[in-house]
């Protein structure tokens, strides 16, 4: 048995039921196998992939907090500190319902990637509640969000580790956590990236993933002999990430056709238009359905669906594993000739396969969505030196990360002799980084 494969096993004997972790591990030491298998006895010696796949440390917490009727809830609190080798830990919060500390897990490893290929000095980490914050009132979010980090202000800090947003977490819970951490610890340092431009914040970061996300692909289809313009695109979601995908795909000359959200799916063969959306998910915060009320010719659909409406380009930008295989054969009999991905791991791993066999050009989450984690370390710059930056300045920077990120994956898959797989390519580029770093820090 190949030492990636005996690795892989220990996994799933030692962290059970956790599907998404498995998964994670899984397509990445797959496509790492070509570099594995040339230093492996070197890399058994040190254990390395052991340490790889195990976190540095995970705390776990209750946090109890008061309702509105005056009711004590409780609820589960994790950050997952994954690997420190380039940096401090550097990820974001999620609060929804479904986290636990296996998605936790699964989000931390693809971090320490993502964060690797950005070349910034930061590693890789994941946290979060089960939390709900939808229906709750502002000062329910913010009685929680005090509880919350009255317990994680104890393992975090600016050199330390750097939380940010994620699903759930947005300008007002980022706002409540960091309030309640200069009141704890009499610090005022840039301890959480996503803050508002008043107290720290950084242009563009608002934006900063769905542009990447498209300026990434812009990339893949320049190399390949394409373009934007003209293209017409479905992206799935309706948060920040897809409506700024959206918003830089419109410059760009694309057009966006299709949106979603957890209920269902609207499609404007006419081009979305963006300021309503923007005004129905950022200031209303509405759902999606709510488009149709306003622009009669445009149709919504309830459920999911929304990979069948035809395609040159298909972004999904919502949640995990939303885009399976026979999604994936749609979008290829209906002419789609590229998929990038905006959110963390969207394509189960048969759809992967299925890109990469069948001449879909494929853009995996841990270079495509990037540009958040980028900028947030941007951000974590401009803290530490007391500067903030223009936008121009911040998405010139943001624009050259990508870039570089696009030639790192294509390069080193074309040094591998897999040329134009680019979740080989991001996931090697990242790794020799890590590993580089791991080698020379000693067992740790």
């Amino acid at each position: 048995m190949s030492y990636v494969d005996e690795v892989y096993d220990k996994v799933v004997k030692q962290n059970p039921g956790e599907v998404e972790f498995h998964q994670a591990v899984k397509e990445v030491l797959d496509s790492l196998k070509l570099v594995i298998d040339a230093n492996e006895e070197n890399y058994r010696k040190m254990g390395l992939l052991e340490r790889l796949v195990e976190p540095e440390r995970i705390i776990s917490f209750r946090v109890p907090w008061v309702d509105d009727h005056g009711q004590v809830q409780v609820n589960k609190g994790f950050r997952v500190q994954f690997n420190s080798a380039i940096g401090p830990y550097k990820g974001g919060l999620r609060l929804h319902p479904s986290v636990n500390q296996g998605i936790l897990k699964f989000l931390g490893f693809e971090q320490v990637f993502k964060n690797s290929l950005t070349g910034l000095p930061i590693g890789g980490g994941k946290g979060g509640s089960n939390f709900d914050p939808k229906g709750k009132s502002d000062r329910e979010v913010m009685a929680f969000c005090q509880s919350f980090m009255t317990e994680l202000s104890k393992y975090i800090g600016a050199d330390q580790d750097v939380p940010a947003g994620d699903i759930g977490v947005g300008a007002r819970e980022i706002g409540f956590m960091y309030g309640q951490y200069k009141r704890l610890t009499g610090l005022y340092e840039g301890v959480l990236t996503g803050k508002g431009l008043t107290y720290g914040g950084s242009l563009v970061r608002t934006q900063a993933t769905g542009y990447g996300l498209v300026y990434i692909l812009d990339e893949m289809l320049k190399d390949n002999g394409k373009e934007m313009a003209g293209k017409t695109v479905v992206i799935s979601g309706s948060g920040n990430v897809a409506i700024y995908a959206t918003e830089k795909a419109q410059q760009l000359g694309a057009k966006v056709v299709a949106l979603s959200d957890s209920s269902g799916y609207i499609y404007d063969k006419d081009g979305i238009k963006l300021d309503l959306v923007k005004e129905i998910k950022e200031v209303r915060r509405g759902r999606i359905k709510d488009y149709v009320d306003e622009v009669p010719t445009a149709v919504y659909t309830e459920g999911t669906g929304i990979w069948s409406i035809p395609c040159d380009v298909a972004l999904p930008c919502a949640t995990q594993n939303e885009l399976n295989l026979e999604d994936a054969k749609t979008l290829k009999a209906n002419g789609c000739l590229a998929v990038a991905e905006g959110a963390n791991m969207p394509s189960t791993r048969e759809a992967t396969d299925f890109y990469l066999e069948n001449g879909i050009l494929f853009m995996p989450g841990k270079a495509a969505n990037a540009g958040g984690v980028a900028t947030s370390a941007l951000e974590m710059s401009q803290n530490s030196q007391r500067l903030s930056w223009t936008f121009d300045e911040v998405d010139e920077r943001l624009h050259n990360i990508m870039v570089q990120i696009y030639e790192k994956a294509a390069s080193a898959a074309e040094r591998y002799g897999v040329k134009g797989n680019y979740v080989a390519g991001a996931n090697i580029a990242g790794f020799e980084k890590v590993v580089d770093a791991m080698t020379a820090q000693g067992i740790v």
